[in-house]
């Protein structure tokens, strides 16, 4: 299984620390946010792994090199100036990951989820994680039914972390459900589609109940850092 990593917003949230650093290239805990995924994907044994870029592009190759410092090979989804979102991110990076399922991770999460549970065939398009609702995003995202089936609304929602299984065939039709640009190249949220695919009953998903982090602020990014060092 290959994996595909967000990296390519702006940060603007984080500023003034992106102003010079892409936020995945942040540390908490003596290293990069990213390079906490780039462990773990190595650990269940990915070997590639995409990501993508636009602000700050030319950062990342110069911290992360070719991957080879964690046995994997790195390659670089370069969305120029303006990002692509999540949609049209996975979209301009489908030639780099291929036509079987890939695993998705935002960058400027953390998380101590085991990426080993991840079905390497989801049963639909898409196998989402889902977490407690943080304090920040009190109304949750989407609905986990009894049967691990993933729906937009009918009942207590949960949070999306950014963790998830995509069949490439997720993008169908994509110019039909999307709410962006379809210029060229397209920019698109993924979610929209979520929600066609939870329409037809292909998504399923998981509550993950252990730690994640959504490091949107600097304050949480500080927060995080002294978790991971007090250990």
């Amino acid at each position: 299984m290959k994996a595909l990593v967000f990296a390519a917003g702006l940060g603007e949230r984080m500023r003034p620390l992106t102003d010079h650093t892409p936020k995945p290239l942040l540390e908490a805990g003596g290293k990069p946010l990213i390079a906490w995924h780039l462990e773990k994907l190595a650990a269940i044994g990915v070997r590639e792994v995409v990501v993508n870029i636009s602000w700050l592009a030319e950062r990342f190759p110069g911290r992360l090199g070719d991957g080879s410092a964690w046995g994997l090979r790195l390659h670089y989804s370069h969305e120029g100036p303006t990002p692509l979102e999540t949609g049209g991110g996975i979209l301009h990076a489908l030639p780099l990951l291929g036509e079987d399922p890939f695993l998705a991770v935002n960058g400027d999460i953390w998380t101590d989820y085991d990426f080993d549970r991840l079905p390497r065939e989801p049963a639909g398009d898409a196998h989402l994680v889902l977490v407690d609702n943080p304090e920040h995003h009190p109304q949750g995202d989407f609905v986990l039914d009894d049967e691990g089936r993933v729906h937009a609304d009918g009942g207590a929602r949960l949070t999306f972390s950014g963790i998830g299984v995509y069949r490439p065939s997720l993008l169908l039709g994509w110019r039909d459900t999307v709410d962006g640009d379809p210029g060229d190249p397209p920019r698109f949220r993924l979610a929209p589609l979520l929600r066609a695919a939870m329409a037809r009953g292909a998504a399923s998903g998981e509550h993950h109940r252990g730690r994640w982090t959504d490091v949107g602020t600097p304050e949480r990014l500080q927060a995080l850092d002294r978790q991971l060092r007090a250990g």
